[in-house]
């Protein structure tokens, strides 16, 4: 059963144990709340008895009263309880989802995420989980509770009289299959809410993410107009949605109420009888207008699950994706990346790569060339295993990548790739993200090989100045050398660069690839380069064009060559010769 509840609502397992456990006293709460119908009863009994026999019915009242208060801590210590079961643990259960959610993201491989829509993600791990934490501590475990005592006091009643229990319960078939039969429309229309408000938070982040352009174009009007639209659609779903479940929920719900005029109508017919006591005609009437209270609980929580499931499909979605697996040892022979044959797409019947094959060796500089969408991005990730391939191998000294942990494999590369990602802290860390350990004077000198440590000193704080968001505050060629220095000062055997230096001037390019040269001794190096003239001095180049290896060697051997690496050459060689007329 612990399973099967883990597999139903994505639970971890003590979530699945502590989902019982709430259960279990929603459940004797809901039970507990009979107690005062039975007080009642046996107090009014009391007070009848005596005054037929007249007696002084002031002379054990105090039992009755010493019952009452007593009953009353008994609801206190079981509602105590079931809050401790079902709120706390709920809280603690939503920081489990919530590292849960994280560490599979961690290890899935980036072509998850070159699939998935990022608002689409924030919106999982944020909202639906916030909404779900509401829904287990508000109404799922209270419906399975709620249906549990209404079957439990349900036989308690047919046991006394099954003529009034009939009465009083015949109305819940009714009311379920109303709720129940309207699951396929709250599904349609839930889905639909779902899918428009993610098209509004879309439009919002690219709005705030292409301001500038859309200042820049004088677009503004036209583009508010669609976030407009989209918002309005939005609202549309959501009313949508809330009435196909209010219009059934109310419906049941008001249904339930019939019942009770049943009850008073059948008890009445058998008081006139004289088949029915007029204490037992009073505690039904008590006992139906009190189960009426969690039924209508229970139509309610059926719609809110309704919705729920479709929430937990989505982390489902998330949870039960393939993650990247491998051993957490990586003690090649040496540093050399081998691809033999590798096939790669990002999507099915989409190749990238096909039957690439190249050796990078240790201690050589190899260089990744050719036409835009040739595959030389990709290859380089593929290099340090961001994604699986789907066809070949690729080896690093003699160690199939594929079999050793990302994270033990990451440990052996320092990259710096045209994207620089900076996070909103001080220069210091994030330099330091390279080697967590490293000392301010370590830090320092990779700043300086990486010629940034004298635009960071003149900084208002120097090296502990906020870079603001992605260091929104740092121009791109400072943020450039700030991951630079990143590399440097991680200091790993390999390294991939994706155009290091395309932001730099002139000077400063000249200064951060003698920085380079000088620290990419007996490495590794893959470079990926769309200007030739920084590839000259590279011991090797590989072309890649249309996903496949063109052709490779030395830059001498393919200049005389006279392929594609020629041609490229040529073409820059005339593009610099260019002037404004």
């Amino acid at each position: 059963m612990i399973r099967k509840l883990q597999h139903l609502f994505a639970l971890s397992e003590k979530g699945a144990k502590d989902f019982v456990k709430a259960v279990i006293w929603c459940f004797l709460c809901n039970i507990s709340l009979m107690l005062p119908i039975g007080v009642v009863m046996a107090t009014i009994r009391y007070l009848l008895d005596t005054l037929e026999e007249g007696g002084n019915a002031g002379e054990k009242l105090w039992i009755y009263t010493g019952g009452a208060i007593l009953m009353l801590a008994v609801l206190f210590l079981l509602h105590y309880f079931q809050y401790a079961a079902l709120y706390l643990s709920v809280y603690k259960e939503s920081a489990n989802r919530r590292i849960s959610l994280a560490e599979t993201l961690r290890k899935l491989p980036l072509s998850f995420f070159g699939n998935r829509d990022l608002s689409d993600l924030t919106s999982t791990m944020i909202s639906d989980c916030s909404d779900l934490d509401q829904m287990f501590s508000h109404y799922i475990p209270q419906l399975f509770a709620s249906i549990f005592s209404t079957l439990f006091i349900g036989i308690c009643m047919v046991c006394i009289d099954w003529r009034m229990a009939l009465a009083a319960l015949w109305v819940l078939p009714v009311a379920l299959l109303l709720t129940i039969g309207s699951k396929k429309l709250q599904d349609i229309y839930g889905t639909k809410s779902i899918l428009a408000r993610r098209a509004v938070t879309d439009n919002i982040q690219e709005c705030l993410e292409t301001i500038r352009d859309i200042k820049a174009c004088n677009r503004q009007e036209v583009y508010l107009q669609g976030v407009d639209g989209r918002l309005e659609y939005a609202e549309k779903c959501a009313i949508q949605s809330e009435l196909a479940t209010g219009v059934f929920v109310s419906s049941a719900q008001v249904f339930l109420h019939i019942g009770l005029a049943t009850t008073v109508l059948a008890g009445a017919g058998l008081l006139v009888r004289g088949e029915l006591s007029f204490l037992y005609f009073l505690g039904f009437l008590f006992a139906a207008a009190r189960l009426y209270d969690p039924l209508g609980m229970v139509l309610q929580n059926i719609a809110a699950t309704f919705s729920a499931k479709l929430k937990i499909n989505r982390m489902r979605a998330i949870l039960e994706q393939p993650i990247q697996t491998g051993s957490d040892e990586c003690n090649p022979k040496n540093f050399d990346i081998v691809f033999d044959h590798v096939k790669f797409a990002y999507r099915e019947n989409e190749g990238v790569l096909e039957d690439v094959s190249f050796t990078a060796k240790q201690g050589q500089v190899t260089a990744l060339v050719g036409p835009s969408g040739g595959g030389k991005s990709t290859a380089c990730k593929l290099a340090a295993r961001f994604w699986d391939i789907q066809g070949g191998k690729i080896t690093l000294g003699g160690l199939d990548i594929s079999t050793i942990d990302p994270e033990t494999l990451l440990r052996h590369y320092s990259f710096v790739f045209q994207d620089v990602v900076l996070f909103r802290d001080t220069i210091m860390e994030n330099i330091r993200l390279g080697r967590r350990n490293a000392t301010d004077e370590e830090v320092y000198a990779a700043s300086r090989a990486a010629r940034c440590d004298e635009f960071i000193r003149e900084l208002p704080e120097g090296y502990q100045t906020m870079v603001g968001e992605n260091g929104s505050t740092l121009s791109g060629g400072e943020r450039q050398r700030i991951s630079i220095a990143r590399a440097l000062l991680k200091d790993a055997p390999i390294i991939l660069l994706d155009e290091a230096t395309a932001s730099l001037d002139v000077e400063n390019e000249t200064a951060v690839q003698e920085a380079i040269s000088y620290l990419v001794k007996n490495k590794t190096v893959l470079i990926i380069a769309h200007r030739m003239r920084t590839v000259t001095g590279a011991d090797k180049i590989v072309v890649l064009s249309d996903g496949k290896v063109a052709e490779q060697g030395t830059p001498k051997e393919l200049q005389q060559k006279n392929g594609v690496y020629a041609r490229m050459v040529k073409l820059q060689t005339e593009s610099q010769n260019w002037v404004l007329e």
